[in-house]
């Protein structure tokens, strides 16, 4: 039988509004009914699942037999040492070594994440920072998925509490720097360190709250950059990475509604900037006088800037176009251009860990819906491409057995995949559409096992995200954001049209501010989805942006608008997920949260499930999981993250065979 939790009611005033919350209480777990609940929950959730334990395991199987348990990755050039990991078979997390550059001499290894995690249930890393000179290894650990690290540095006794991801060596090797938390969790303090000292400096702090401060180290290793960003606004500022307790200048006052961001190359500091547009232009800046801007790349409506890496003669240039990234290398010495060329119709594209300042040679990964990861090394000046790895699919995986197309539903792109030549059972329609981050076509070994059932796997690239640049990004937050629940309806329905399902094949999937798009489509076109998976959704909207004390409330101000406001208040209250739950028929749903979650607390997605269960007039089933011992990202072990997705994908399927 499935859960009810108890009802315990909560008045409120809001511009004038009495609003009720029956299960508010669930944010409190201290009160007797929380944990109790989401263990009742858990045990539900078990029991359900007790006639796909088989198809659970066999999915498993099969995704564990894809891997190269045993493998390594290409090792990276950094001073005189080679770095690389490691992954053994039976074993959850990677190991850390090096070895000395162009020599077969034994490696080293530097760090067993395996040691690091016994003992407990989650282990999560934040960053593992190599000093300048080789000989000290920076590291930030977590047991329990709060995203609050412990900083380590091997070899040295300092142990610094509650950092975060951002941190950067000096160019001495004994000085870094790292950021702290607030009491919302937000990046506001800069922090420098030096080995052996007891005290360390407070180097910058941000009382905005609006505002996340990171630290960065250029290529070169000249410089360190400070960065003050929002969601819409940015501020830089540099300072000589051989002068760490100099002062760190400013590079541009701060405006509204205009980001910024900095590379060193040469003589030069390269600026990306947004101020004449939303898909940014490219500035250059003698060194000598960091303040004399002169343009590049002038702004365009159809091309966005979305990253500047630099090398000794080059610059490595990720634009986006069409709805795919593409590299655009320029040859500083005699500005000649030209593209790196990429032939499939979907794909995806990243820099890899480019360590080397003074190197002709970028390397890249490269991955497609059919096509596994591939590391290349490309060379900046002769054009050729020298594969390094292809990293490994086991079991007989042969890409020319599988299909990647891109379609459209009106201007929205749809990538998919599936396999040929056998009979379609369903369609696993993927979306997220937030902050403008891109969810570019990429390869999963764990899909082929729904590839050759039959399935379709289609992501849509709505707006809201930043998949056809930054204009779509815009047109999908604050008040546009109905136009990202609207566009992957279009979506859904236009993979119908085009044959690849029907209502009763149809499973949609996503987590966090996906999983609010989850929850918002489900309210407005129930009867169009047989299965929804909703990861860790934001889905207590009005709630969570009411309440300043919660980690990235007024930081997310700019993303999603302020409810104090009256028009942003009955907006949001228009799509957010929990306040639209109506008595009503709903899919087939599994939901997932964390215990210890900081980015979307563990009670949106409790309090959520609760309300549908009390609404909905259907007897499909409503399933939640919550990990009692880890935070936003789920089981932090390689092998635990494999039996959460078997988990899945057994749900959605026992659901199809109803």
């Amino acid at each position: 039988m499935q859960p009810k939790a108890e009802k315990f009611p909560h008045f409120r005033t809001i511009h004038g509004e009495t609003v009720q919350d029956d299960w508010f209480y669930l944010r409190d777990r201290t009160h007797p009914g929380t944990i109790p609940y989401l263990e009742a929950e858990n045990r539900y959730t078990e029991k359900l699942m007790e006639p796909s334990k088989a198809l659970e395991t066999e999915l498993y199987n099969e995704m564990v037999a894809r891997i190269a348990e045993t493998d390594q990755s290409v090792p990276y050039r950094m001073g005189a040492f080679e770095y690389y990991t490691r992954t053994e078979k039976g074993r959850q997390y990677p190991i850390l070594c090096r070895r000395v550059a162009q020599s077969a001499e034994t490696e080293e290894v530097l760090l067993d994440c395996n040691q690091l995690a016994e003992g407990h249930e989650y282990f999560a890393m934040a960053f593992d920072l190599m000093s300048p000179d080789g000989k000290t290894l920076a590291y930030a650990t977590n047991n329990d998925g709060d995203e609050v690290y412990t900083l380590r540095f091997q070899g040295h006794p300092d142990v610094i509490e509650g950092v975060y991801y951002s941190a950067a060596w000096a160019a001495d090797s004994r000085t870094f720097f790292y950021t702290t938390l607030d009491e919302t969790k937000r990046p506001w303090r800069l922090w420098r360190h030096e080995l052996g000292v007891a005290e360390d400096v407070l180097v910058y702090e941000e009382p905005d709250a609006r505002f996340n401060v990171s630290i960065d180290r250029s290529r070169s290793g000249g410089f360190l950059f400070l960065g003050v960003d929002s969601h819409t606004t940015s501020e830089g500022r540099y300072l000589d990475a051989a002068k760490p307790t100099g002062q760190f200048r400013l590079l541009r006052e701060r405006q509204q509604d205009v980001e910024y961001f900095v590379e060193h190359q040469g003589d030069s500091l390269f600026i990306r900037i947004n101020d004449t547009g939303r898909n940014f232009r490219l500035m250059q800046a003698p060194v000598a006088d960091p303040t004399a801007w002169t343009e590049v790349t002038p702004h365009r409506m159809d091309v966005s800037i979305e990253r500047i890496e630099g090398f000794a003669n080059h610059l490595v240039i990720t634009e986006r176009a069409n709805g795919l990234k593409r590299l655009l290398v320029t040859d500083t010495r005699t500005a000649a251009e030209h593209f790196v060329r990429f032939d499939e119709p979907a794909y995806a594209i990243s820099g890899e860990r480019n360590e080397v300042y003074g190197t002709s040679k970028f390397r890249f990964v490269y991955t497609s819906l059919v096509t596994p990861r591939t590391v290349y090394d490309y060379d900046l000046d002769t054009r050729a491409r020298e594969l390094k790895k292809q990293f490994a699919v086991l079991g007989g995986y042969v890409p020319a057995n599988y299909v990647s197309e891109r379609v459209f539903a009106g201007p929205v792109p749809i990538s998919l995949v599936y396999r040929k030549g056998i009979e379609r059972t369903g369609t696993y329609l993927y979306g997220y559409g937030s902050y403008g981050i891109t969810t570019d076509p990429s390869f999963s070994a764990e899909r082929i096992s729904l590839l050759d059932r039959g399935f379709v796997f289609a992501i849509a690239h709505i707006r809201g995200s930043g998949d056809m640049g930054r204009y779509w990004y815009e047109d999908g937050k604050v008040f546009h954001k109905k136009n990202t629940f609207t566009d992957f309806i279009a979506c859904a329905e236009r993979l119908i049209e085009l044959g690849h399902a029907t209502p009763e094949q149809l499973a949609i999937a996503g987590g966090s501010a996906g999983g609010l798009l989850m929850g918002a489509v489900t309210n407005m076109r129930p009867d169009l989805f047989k299965v929804v998976v909703a990861h860790v959704p934001f889905v207590d909207v009005v709630n969570t942006m009411l309440d300043e004390t919660l980690p990235l409330t007024v930081t997310e101000y700019e993303e999603w608008g302020n409810p104090n406001e009256q028009a942003a208040y009955e907006y949001i209250s228009s799509y957010a997920p929990y306040e639209n739950v109506e008595s009503k028929a709903y899919p087939n749903m599994l939901v997932t949260a964390g215990l210890n979650d900081p980015r979307v607390p563990y009670w949106e997605p409790a309090k959520w499930v609760a309300k549908l269960r009390d609404r909905k007039t259907d007897a499909n089933v409503i399933a939640i999981k919550t990990n009692m011992g880890a935070g936003h990202g789920g089981p932090s072990g390689r092998y635990e993250k494999l039996k959460e997705k078997a988990f899945e994908y057994a749900f959605m399927l026992e659901r199809f065979r109803k």
